[in-house]
């Protein structure tokens, strides 16, 4: 059985640890707040109210043959920084870090993290497309080139076949699959024909999904002046 650490309970080690309890795995928690883990102690293996900016408490209370440990303690950069390190040197397989910060997440990949994980940059990066485009209700990034988005057939496509409409050639997007009422329908025939308002699972890069929805969802210059601080008196 697969066991994994999560060592401090901010908003994204309670997130992880909602996931992975829903797992056949053993978890164990460290957080030096006791109503935390007061809370949580129920649903893990083994659960500790302890300080992690102690060496020894981290190399006492996390196993070396652990299969992945997760840090997330909010806004203590330096001892996130720390944990990181401790865990480097124990040999722990997979290290996952939240980072606050650009500058936060270049030391924890330096000292040795194998995953920096940025939530709130990851998730403005989902969220603005939907936002900036009424044709994308679901974006994303899988990487800098790649990625996964819901999408809303053109009006133009709509009475016409999936082969007829060959999105790869004509937009460079593959169908992953076609929203319906009960869910997303995996195997989409090339017979199939679009309906005005369906939702395609579509994927490719961002120019490519920039280009399916006639909107500027990549980075640009924004040439619009005169629109910063006002006064009124």
């Amino acid at each position: 059985m697969k066991q994994y650490a999560i060592i401090g309970l901010s908003n994204f080690g309670k997130f992880m640890l909602d996931e992975l309890s829903k797992l056949d795995c053993e978890i164990l928690v460290v957080d030096k707040k006791r109503e935390l883990i007061e809370a949580i102690k129920d649903k893990v293996t083994s659960a500790f109210i302890a300080d992690a900016m102690n060496e020894e408490t981290i190399t006492r209370l996390i196993p070396e043959t652990i299969d992945a440990a997760i840090i997330d303690l909010g806004d203590s950069l330096e001892v996130s920084i720390l944990v990181t390190n401790y865990l480097k040197k124990m040999g722990v397989k997979r290290i996952i870090a939240k980072a606050e910060s650009s500058q936060h997440g270049e030391i924890l990949d330096i000292i040795g993290a194998d995953t920096v994980v940025f939530p709130n940059r990851e998730a403005a990066k989902r969220l603005v497309p939907m936002l900036f485009s009424d044709a994308v209700f679901g974006y994303f990034p899988i990487g800098d080139d790649l990625v996964i988005a819901e999408v809303k057939i053109h009006k133009k496509m709509a009475g016409k076949s999936v082969i007829d409409v060959d999105l790869r050639k004509q937009s460079g997007l593959n169908i992953i699959a076609l929203k319906k009422d009960d869910g997303y329908q995996q195997f989409v025939s090339g017979d199939h024909v679009l309906e005005e308002d369906e939702i395609l699972l579509v994927s490719g890069s961002p120019a490519d999904i920039e280009k399916f929805s006639g909107d500027k969802l990549t980075e640009g210059e924004n040439k619009k002046k005169g629109n910063g601080l006002k006064l009124f008196f």
